[in-house]
């Protein structure tokens, strides 16, 4: 829930008020009791981080990351073996042509 903050037109009290966004908006001062509160436009809120770790939470584990090298190198060595075996069956361009003249 946001924290709101308000002025009297009438008395200039200045206050915040924490409440609900669906609430209504305060109209009536609590001090001087006139109708003349109007809300006004606040600076936004920041991101706050609390608490100890955080970030921990936020990372791969090593064991994932442990994996995902795994997964990674047997699919290298994949690819090494299928592309060695269409290279041994390719022509070079120069030993086919020894004919002399």
């Amino acid at each position: 829930m946001p924290t709101y903050d308000y002025e009297c037109d009438a008395c200039g009290h200045e206050f915040e008020l924490f409440q609900s966004i669906s609430a209504p908006i305060k109209r009536k001062c609590p001090e001087c009791k006139k109708l003349k509160l109007r809300r006004l436009f606040g600076t936004g809120a920041a991101v706050v981080f609390k608490g100890s770790g955080f970030y921990e939470t936020d990372y791969r584990s090593e064991s994932y990351k442990k994996g995902a090298q795994d997964a990674k190198k047997s699919k290298d060595k994949a690819k090494e073996k299928s592309s060695g075996s269409s290279s041994k069956s390719e022509k070079k361009p120069g030993s086919s042509k020894s004919k002399d003249k």
